[in-house]
């Protein structure tokens, strides 16, 4: 599709308008140059030449009246033409009178109580101005505007490698798994005829070198993401595995008991995080397999495992299932953004509840923490931020992951805090419905 917005089309505007700008200042131009010439210079000339011909008749009587092919010169009302015959003017001035086939423009002036019709023709003199007046008008015309094809064709040619670069770099599909820095190596400098145009030329090279080097990075990014995949899952399984085997054991004390169960509960949070990044580094969520994903099983999944957090704390943990909501989406993508934001909610929560509701389409979880000051809630979601509670287990991503995800997916939060009586935080699942698959 054509973009209207791109450098050849604001070019090809700009130079029609200047060429409808040019046409139109022309033919004002002959046209007030036709009214100077008929309003001032030749009625001036026909004030001058009866003026002239009054000072020679009071000289000699018989001098001759004017008489040439536009100006015709009368003292005898009877030999004035029909028209003017049959109803002459009576004041002196000019005064227009037309018949069937000519229009004539007659100058009456007064000497002596003698009276000079001097008339001329205006059909002939309108039939000249105009031709003299077009003439240059269209050889005006045709010099500006070769003038302007030439410039527009040379501003053409001189944008349009940039044009065809833009488009070739915008055929570059960016989300194809097989993208690399061959694909910016494809580019066709052949076709761009760069060789007459240095600037071009340069922006060529750094649009390519640029290209290389970004197909550089995804390709690393891609190869990290699948290697960490496996390599930071093997290890975490290891001593998932390893801790098992040792709380197995009969004789085991409580104290090794309960450093066994924290060994647990940091790998299976550090699985957790682990596959939160390994979500957020994919360049395409096409990569993701989605399904409909019933949110109260994922929050019911979630509840389990975080019931670890609670410790001695005089917490209770209250979820209510009524609705059973369903969004098309990947499983560990809902379960990485809700398992954060209910382990947050234990970990800021000392007493109390924290009770987490299904609504039509979002979900709400609510504590009776501390909450937070309404002008902490904004650094919420930085990375690395918690609060005035340094004391609290964690790493500090935990909301930042949320917010990305929640971004990336667009599913909206609304945080709700009020300082001492705890934090209300609504995710909406935009697109959610309550049909199962």
């Amino acid at each position: 599709m054509k973009k209207r917005n791109g450098l050849i089309s604001k070019i090809n505007r700009a130079f029609i308008l200047q060429a409808l700008l040019i046409s139109v200042a022309a033919m004002l131009s002959v046209f007030f140059a036709k009214i100077v010439l008929e309003e001032v210079l030749i009625k001036q000339a026909i004030r001058e030449e009866a003026e002239y011909f009054w000072q020679n008749y009071s000289k000699d009587s018989g001098f001759s009246l004017p008489d040439t092919l536009n100006l015709t010169g009368y003292l005898n009302i009877n030999e004035l033409p029909e028209v003017v015959r049959v109803q002459p003017p009576d004041q002196s001035g000019f005064h227009e009178f037309e018949d069937d086939t000519n229009r004539f423009v007659v100058y009456l002036s007064e000497y002596n109580q003698r009276r000079l019709y001097l008339i001329y023709n205006r059909g002939q003199v309108d039939t000249l101005a105009a031709y003299y007046g077009l003439f240059p008008l269209a050889l005006v015309l045709i010099i500006l505007y070769l003038s302007l094809w030439f410039t527009y064709e040379l501003s053409r040619r001189t944008v349009s490698p940039i044009s065809k670069l833009a488009k070739q770099v915008n055929e570059i599909d960016f989300s194809a798994q097989n993208f690399s820095s061959e694909n910016f190596s494809l580019l066709h400098d052949e076709q761009l005829s760069l060789a007459s145009d240095d600037d071009i030329r340069v922006l060529y090279d750094a649009i390519k070198h640029f290209g290389q080097r970004l197909g550089s990075f995804i390709a690393r990014e891609r190869n990290f993401t699948r290697d960490a995949s496996h390599e930071l899952r093997s290890p975490l399984t290891v001593i998932n595995i390893a801790a098992d085997i040792l709380l197995s054991e009969h004789e085991l004390s409580a104290p090794a008991r309960k450093t066994i169960l924290r060994i647990k509960r940091a790998a299976a949070d550090m699985e957790e995080l682990t596959e939160a990044f390994l979500l957020l580094a994919r360049e395409s969520d096409q990569a993701l397999l989605k399904d409909k994903v019933c949110i109260s099983d994922v929050l019911q999944e979630e509840i389990n495992r975080a019931q670890l957090l609670i410790k001695d704390k005089d917490l209770t943990l209250r979820f209510s299932p009524e609705n059973r909501l369903y969004v098309l989406a990947s499983d560990k993508v809902v379960s990485v953004m809700l398992g954060n934001l209910i382990r947050n909610a234990i970990l800021y929560t000392d007493q109390g509840n924290v009770d987490i509701t299904i609504t039509s389409n979002s979900v709400i979880i609510k504590d009776s923490g501390k909450g937070i000051p309404p002008q902490q809630i904004n650094d919420l979601f930085k990375p690395y931020y918690r609060g005035n509670n340094n004391n609290t287990p964690g790493h500090g991503v935990g909301m930042t992951i949320v917010k990305r995800l929640s971004d990336r997916f667009n599913w909206p939060i609304t945080i709700k805090s009020t300082p001492g009586l705890g934090t209300s935080i609504e995710v909406k699942f935009t697109g959610s419905d309550t049909n199962p698959p």
